[in-house]
């Protein structure tokens, strides 16, 4: 079906569902119904910007030891997307949203769940467009949640830091 096709097209884009993402951590950011609620929000922000460079690293040194081809370069498919140049695995695309949903989960369960879902959609999409192969993106969630999960530990070992930036930022109305 075309309108089946044309969503999946845009929800599996590249860009689509990241930048919805973003948009809704920006928002994260400078929302809460008082300042313990806000600042959770914020450390919540800090663990998913940090777990999406991670997991962003881990896709990287993986695709520099394993040059997995894509579904189309094996098989005739009928490519509803532009043909990507890197590895298929681990899918950047579910890295990147996953890490998003986890990190930002890992502070506010409320938002952190409504996240999960675009990145479930923007994972089956990338499937269903013909550029991932299922494990693709299962390896690319598991890439983003572990990321996330490394996050927010660093955050915890260097604990003082966080807490002096946030301070810091409070006081240059950035935060």
């Amino acid at each position: 079906m075309p309108i089946i096709d044309r969503f999946m097209r845009l929800v599996g884009n590249d860009y689509f569902i990241l930048t919805g993402m973003a948009l809704v951590v920006f928002t994260l950011w400078f929302s809460g119904r008082d300042p313990e609620h806000r600042e959770r929000n914020q450390r919540a922000v800090w663990c998913a910007l940090i777990g999406v460079g991670f997991a962003c690293a881990v896709v990287a040194i993986c695709n520099a030891f394993y040059d997995r081809p894509r579904p189309f370069d094996r098989y005739e498919v009928e490519l509803l997307f532009y043909r990507p140049t890197d590895p298929s695995f681990p899918s950047n695309t579910a890295a990147t949203a996953f890490a998003f949903a986890s990190g930002i989960w890992l502070g506010n369960r409320t938002v952190g769940w409504l996240l999960l879902l675009p990145a479930f959609l923007a994972s089956f999409a990338r499937v269903f467009i013909g550029v991932h192969y299922p494990f693709d993106i299962l390896g690319g969630a598991l890439a983003g949640i572990s990321a996330s999960l490394g996050a927010l530990l660093v955050l915890r070992i260097f604990e003082p830091f966080p807490t002096w930036v946030l301070k810091t930022m409070r006081k240059l109305y950035l935060a």
